[in-house]
């Protein structure tokens, strides 16, 4: 189906290959997007279609993806399945068969369920409650919007109509155990997931050699006294851009790869003679807060997750002559942490003002591990901020 002309959106064209010169794929929440569209179209249409496109959450493009197969299971229930393609990314999911069962009920809303494969949050701290599929929220509104998109192209359905999503994974049940699920508390398949509806091959060889190249481009457009800013990933991204105000080319995604950036940043100046004023690390601690452990690739298939290492620093600050600032209790709950998402709800409840203090903390450390790395930076800042994008430490 084409897209709707009120859209005005440009394909995202997956053919046109990422800088690392690996191709970019389709997220499993893209791919479960298209297959509600899909079967959407069939349970109201009565159309069969071989391609939905979905439409991207950065509100200027849309993707255009292949159906595998569509069926009306009955009056009020159709399905639709989508072969993941995770392009050149050693993705966990690529190749799985993704399902979306899509049928009506009479609660007027839109609600989402765990299909075979999918799993539940049995465990606090995730970007969804306890007992929820394991879809997160950026999945969730691009499923909603597609459900609107298609109700507005066909102008089908009653106002008090609502829709049962059932998302599920063919493979699930076996890429579960390859995956953080079972630590996360997630039981019985994948989490569907994406923030942008694309995966970049980020965490592939190829990419780490590529990031040097990055470092020299943003190094070499640097000016007397300029700073720049590497990030794992888009979290902080707002901040560098409009806080610190740094152009595109002097911040760096770096991926996983923190250790090999800052090493690409001693050479790189180190061959220039020159020296670095400031180097601003920015990100979620979930990432950065690995180099407490001694941790530099931080991919979560070269290492573990952050809660011991934050949850440390804590019983040290306990320890160091300041009182008892975190009692026991909360000492124990953030070891038992599934998430370091879920450390900062635990402590930020307590008490913000010791949250606060546990990040500036964290963010110290960090600065002083990164800086014995790359001594031909005058000075790094990090900068830690929450799933929502809040800092959490200095400055917040």
């Amino acid at each position: 189906m084409d897209a709707p002309p009120e859209l005005q959106r440009a394909e995202y064209d997956l053919a046109v290959l990422a800088p690392n010169g690996l191709r970019r794929g389709r997220s499993t929440g893209s791919c479960a997007t298209a297959a509600v569209r899909a079967a959407l179209y069939r349970l109201l249409g009565g159309m069969s279609v071989q391609h939905a496109e979905v439409s991207l959450p950065d509100g200027l493009h849309y993707l255009s993806v292949p159906i595998k197969t569509v069926t009306l299971i009955d009056a009020d229930t159709a399905q639709a399945e989508v072969l993941k393609d995770g392009g050149d990314d050693p993705d966990n999911t690529h190749g799985a068969t993704i399902v979306a069962q899509v049928r009506r009920n009479a609660a007027g809303e839109i609600r989402f369920f765990a299909g075979q494969g999918v799993g539940t949050a049995t465990m606090p701290g995730l970007r969804v409650a306890v007992g929820e599929p394991a879809i997160n929220p950026v999945p969730r509104a691009m499923m909603r919007a597609a459900v609107a998109e298609v109700l507005a192209e066909l102008q089908s359905g009653e106002p008090a109509c609502g829709f049962d999503l059932t998302i599920g994974c063919r493979e699930g049940l076996a890429i579960a155990p390859k995956t953080f699920n079972p630590k996360l508390g997630i039981v019985g398949g994948i989490s569907i997931l994406g923030t942008s509806g694309i995966v970049e091959p980020m965490s592939m060889a190829s990419w780490i050699a590529s990031i040097e190249v990055y470092i020299r481009v943003a190094l070499a457009a640097c000016a007397p006294g300029d700073a720049v800013a590497y990030l794992p990933g888009k979290i902080g991204r707002v901040f560098v851009a409009q806080t610190l105000g740094l152009p595109d080319k002097r911040s760096v995604q770096i991926a996983n790869f923190l250790g090999d950036a800052l090493d690409f940043t001693q050479k790189a100046l180190a061959e220039e003679g020159r020296t670095l004023p400031l180097l601003w690390l920015t990100g979620h601690p979930g990432k950065l807060a690995k180099v407490l452990d001694g941790v530099w690739d931080t991919h979560s298939s070269k290492s573990n997750m952050a809660m011991q290492g934050v949850a440390r620093v804590a019983e040290e600050m306990n320890t160091a002559g300041q009182g008892v600032l975190f009692d026991a209790t909360l000492l124990q709950q953030m070891k038992e942490a599934n998430t370091v998402e879920a450390i900062i709800t635990l402590v930020r409840q307590q008490d913000v003002g010791l949250s606060r203090r546990l990040w500036r903390e964290i963010e110290t450390r960090i600065a002083v591990l990164a800086h014995a790395r790359v001594p031909a930076v005058q000075r790094i800042e990090v900068r830690l901020f929450d799933l929502d994008g809040e800092q959490l430490g200095a400055g917040a």
